[in-house]
């Protein structure tokens, strides 16, 4: 097994936070050498590609700190409810974020988003639209959140023009462009 050449002498976690922990591992290398590996561990992420039955995407603009400015994605949150599924946490983000509520739910892929530093897993689903209607319900979440509805083949266009940078949306209108055959 490939696990069994790189092989965990040592682990020692240097931080924890709300969303993710940092650890430092001593990994024993093929060739016998030790190497330090720096990984932040996350609990998990789902993303939601709300299409509409006239193949519109409901997208949101949020500020993101990380990057110091706006970007619009898919709605998407963390598995951070006990015993949540992550299909139960994307009815939950989408109706959240969104306002949307949908009639079927299709995963289109589960992957890592960034594997060379971090264990997080994202799964990344596509919803058919059945309806839209109000942001945040229970008034708890982020005040500057936009919903911004576009045509798929214009949010394609936004991908190419640079307007549309953020990795996890990027894949899921790739993939849902391709099943739709737009």
């Amino acid at each position: 097994m490939e696990m069994e050449k790189y092989k965990v002498i040592k682990s020692k976690e240097v931080w924890s936070g709300h969303v993710v922990k940092i650890h430092v591992d001593d990994v024993r290398m093929p060739q016998g050498n030790i190497a330090q590996r720096e990984v932040v561990s996350h609990i998990g992420a789902v993303g939601v590609l709300p299409i509409t039955a006239q193949n519109e995407v409901v997208l949101v603009r949020q500020y993101r700190h990380a990057v110091r400015g706006y970007l619009l994605e898919i709605p998407a949150g963390k598995l951070d409810k006990e015993g949540e599924s992550p299909r139960e946490c994307a009815r939950r983000e989408l109706k959240e974020e969104a306002g949307v509520e949908f009639k079927e739910l299709v995963e289109l892929s589960v992957f890592y988003n960034s594997p060379g530093f971090s264990d997080e897993r994202f799964h990344l689903f596509m919803a058919q639209v059945e309806s839209i209607g109000e942001m945040f319900p229970d008034g708890d979440e982020e005040e500057d959140m936009e919903r911004v509805i576009v045509p798929l083949a214009e949010a394609l266009e936004m991908i190419d023009d640079g307007r549309i940078v953020d990795a996890k949306s990027i894949i899921g209108l790739l993939m849902a462009a391709r099943r739709l055959k737009i």
